[in-house]
């Protein structure tokens, strides 16, 4: 049976669903779900790249920064909490780079938290040693270190919401095809936007992270004393809740073609929606954990020194001319393509105020103060 007559049934049977209940079966379903299906999602065969997927030196930036963490907490041993690793590509990268410091290497723990039993059967064909699997994080004990996250919050599924007279939200039915209804929203949502103090306007749509709201909450409750660092694509509440947003951010991606159309190809296509950031903070705020600063990608990488990491390794390259379009490449795809959409926000808990090198040029990057 296909994904899309299960969920007909379940309509049939309970009435209509919430987008999110839709998008958590189109994405999650344990046998016909995106992230548990048999093809690769992630890579020239599937559906996206990630920049794990574009060199390795992303990686290594981000083995720098956790080096940095490191010192700042003390160089004790050190666990680094990924969650929803893909492919493994960037936990490779991440352990390659920082094999080169023992005294950091030896007494550090690498976990990865991993719903998708197919996703972890791929992570484990190449990652050994240091890195070990998990369902939760409330299964690893005495977290001391940096958590981390790489395209994981826009994955969530989300609640769509349609501002008429008062708030509404979008419900999916089935007569004849998928058709959406609306309904009152519920007291969280409405709560959500009151705490972010932002009123949509009449004929607005958009989409309710809730999940992401109960993901820092449990990251928070877990960490002991380190940082978290979330990578994804988003903005904050004052350009998510512009009327030039006034149709959501939705984007599905089959095959590498961008389409909006959640109700086609379900199972088949994964489904995304920008993260919002001002909303991490919030409640991560409220939650304990303290905000260092938000910088774009491109920032992030720049301020970790990743030109001059690139530059020192084509001194070791004979075959120069190659390596550096090779390079150039790379950095286009990097540091300006996805460079510039994607967003790098650090967190900490129980942690001096030390400076961070990802965060060096958080003056020419949005506060988050909205």
């Amino acid at each position: 049976m296909q994904l899309s007559e299960l969920i007909i049934q379940r309509i049939k049977k309970e009435g209509p669903l919430s987008f999110n209940d839709f998008m958590e079966m189109a994405l999650y379903h344990p046998e016909l779900g995106y992230y548990n299906v048999t093809q690769t999602a992630i890579g020239a065969d599937g559906d996206f790249y990630t920049s794990p997927c574009i060199s390795a030196d992303f990686g290594a930036m981000i083995g720098r920064q956790i080096e940095e963490m490191w010192k700042n907490l003390e160089k004790k041993p050190f666990k680094i909490i990924e969650y929803g690793a893909g492919t493994g590509l960037l936990c490779h990268d991440i352990l390659a780079y920082l094999k080169n410091n023992s005294a950091l290497y030896d007494t550090l723990s690498y976990c990865i938290i991993e719903k998708s039993v197919r996703m972890r059967e791929i992570e484990k064909r190449h990652l050994k040693g240091k890195v070990s699997w998990y369902n939760s994080i409330q299964d690893i004990p005495e977290i001391n270190g940096c958590i981390l996250s790489n395209e994981l919050v826009d994955n969530f599924s989300v609640h769509q919401v349609f501002m008429e007279e008062e708030l509404k939200e979008i419900f999916v039915d089935y007569k004849e095809g998928f058709m959406e209804i609306l309904k009152p929203a519920n007291k969280k949502l409405i709560h959500y936007f009151k705490t972010l103090k932002v009123q949509l306007p009449k004929g607005f749509r958009t989409e309710v992270n809730l999940q992401a709201i109960s993901w820092m909450k449990e990251v928070s409750r877990s960490l002991q004393k380190g940082y978290i660092i979330t990578i994804d694509y988003g903005s904050l509440s004052s350009e998510l809740y512009n009327n030039r947003r006034g149709c959501g951010t939705l984007l599905c991606y089959h095959k590498h073609q961008k389409n909006d159309n959640p109700y086609q190809f379900i199972g088949e296509q994964d489904i995304t929606t920008h993260i919002n950031f001002s909303a991490l903070s919030q409640w991560g705020s409220r939650y304990g954990i303290e905000s260092c600063g938000m910088v774009n990608q491109s920032h992030f990488l720049l301020g970790l020194g990743i030109k001059e990491y690139q530059n020192s390794a084509l001194l070791k390259n004979k075959s120069n001319l190659q390596s550096a379009t090779h390079e150039a490449l790379i950095n286009y795809k990097l540091l300006v393509d996805m460079g510039m959409k994607f967003k790098v926000l650090i967190q900490q808990k129980e942690v001096q105020k030390y400076p961070l090198s990802g965060l060096k040029f958080l003056n020419l990057s949005t506060t988050i103060s909205n």
